[in-house]
């Protein structure tokens, strides 16, 4: 049957709707003796460990832990997670840890010694690479190579004393292509023994991720290597990412950490410059750390950066990779740009009522037309804006900054000092300067 499905450029497009709720970690440890446990469950809770300030994972959580004669005890539960949502419309059967994609954050401080235990509930088996971590060579989690793969229903433990501060990972390092495509990852935060005085206000940690969905599918394809359709912070697109919300002077500090299978990003800060101060391998000496805008993280590292937060506003923190901020009903989209399409609309409408072309002048006002997608699939681009629909989605977020609020909740959207906000050019104004239309 012939449908607007099937003509070119008729492709479907729709506005997505926010998902700023966060996941709250599905902790499955059993009681022990002589333990006690975290207060560090959600993002924004206090910890019982009062020598750091708890990280903010946006759209995430934070592993809880015990205590267990000095020894910091976690547990991670690598399963199926058949209702992971990246953005309003699009629901993905998916793997990872604790109920959650991608799994919780680990929290630990250097020196502590940890105790991971792992089980695995998924179809295959698994081991857990500790990435960017200095341990022994057993507790390494490469299967075949430092350990035997841990199989279906079998729980294994990984012990070692932290020795390093920084922001590294944790992931599969079992069948990577498919378990990794699939979700199994997450960030393993360190804070230093002596922390640094003093300490950021807000500090967040994101894990930056793409993904091949086949607009109808409910499943990851881990066979793909090269046309991703999906890219994501913490497993969300735009418009479901959390937004950052900061203090006007706060000192802010966000850990980034790049699993996406090939492609690296170009992250990008608006209003704001930010110093370099942390990579994988740790710490970069103040002489050395470099002022930038725009940060390359590559496949497999993660990079740090810290700011005050002194300008007021919505500002955008994206990839710039430019396809990164488009989601997937804009991926193999044919080039229209150009084209003249007179009369095509009134002919394709005999077979097609309703049948608009679009794309022959560009795909910003893609979303706003309100057409329906296929199923399980969501916009090319993002949501509404205070000014209109904002034409980005995928692997992009909002830094709000705001003046003397008490709260970190979501803000709203920004409302600029009168005379701030570039609009038409009057006749007055045009006249004055010269301007010829």
């Amino acid at each position: 049957m012939i449908n607007r499905r099937k003509f070119f450029a008729g492709a479907a497009v729709a506005t997505g709707a926010a998902v700023l709720g966060r996941v709250t970690a599905n902790a499955k440890d059993a009681a022990a003796p002589n333990a006690s446990t975290n207060a560090g469950a959600s993002p924004d809770s206090s910890n019982s460990d009062s020598r750091y300030r708890p990280v903010i994972t946006p759209n995430g959580s934070t592993l809880p832990w015990k205590l267990v004669d000095g020894v910091k005890v976690y547990h991670l539960t690598a399963e199926e997670v058949n209702n992971h949502e990246f953005a309003s419309g699009l629901i993905a059967k998916c793997w990872g840890f604790n109920g959650q994609v991608h799994g919780p954050t680990i929290e630990a401080i250097e020196g502590d010694q940890v105790r991971i235990y792992v089980t695995n509930k998924l179809p295959a088996p698994t081991a857990i690479h500790w990435h960017g971590l200095f341990l022994p060579n057993g507790m390494d989690g490469v299967s075949g190579l430092t350990q035997k793969p841990i199989q279906p229903g079998e729980t294994f433990k990984y012990e070692f004393t932290l020795r390093q501060h920084g922001t590294h990972m944790y992931h599969s390092h079992h069948d990577e292509m498919t378990q990794m495509a699939l979700g199994l990852m997450g960030l393993f935060i360190i804070h230093p023994k002596s922390p640094p005085n003093p300490p950021p206000d807000r500090d967040f940690a994101i894990m930056l991720s793409e993904w091949k969905i086949v607009p109808g599918a409910s499943r990851p394809d881990p066979n793909e290597m090269t046309d991703f359709n999906i890219f994501t912070m913490n497993a969300k697109a735009f418009p479901a990412t959390a937004p950052l919300v900061v203090k006007r002077g706060d000192r802010v500090r966000i850990r980034l950490a790049n699993l996406s299978a090939s492609d690296h990003h170009p992250i990008h800060l608006h209003g704001h410059s930010f110093k370099v101060t942390e990579t994988d391998g740790g710490q970069i000496p103040e002489s050395a750390q470099q002022i930038a805008a725009t940060l390359l993280v590559s496949v497999g590292s993660t990079r740090t950066i810290d700011f005050v937060a002194d300008a007021p506003g919505d500002w955008p923190f994206h990839c710039h990779m430019t396809h990164h901020t488009m989601n997937q009903m804009g991926h193999r989209f044919p080039n229209l740009i150009g084209i003249n399409t007179a009369g095509l609309d009134q002919q394709l409408r005999k077979l097609l009522p309703g049948y608009m072309t679009m794309g022959d002048a560009g795909m910003g006002d893609m979303g706003e037309m309100g057409m329906p997608n296929p199923k399980n699939s969501i916009p090319m681009t993002g949501g509404d804006g205070q000014f209109g629909y904002i034409s980005m989605g995928g692997m992009f977020t909002v830094l709000k900054v705001r003046e003397g609020i008490t709260s970190y909740e979501d803000p709203g959207w920004y409302h600029n000092p009168p005379g701030t906000v570039a609009d038409t050019a009057s006749d007055a104004d045009l006249k004055r300067d010269g301007i010829r239309m």
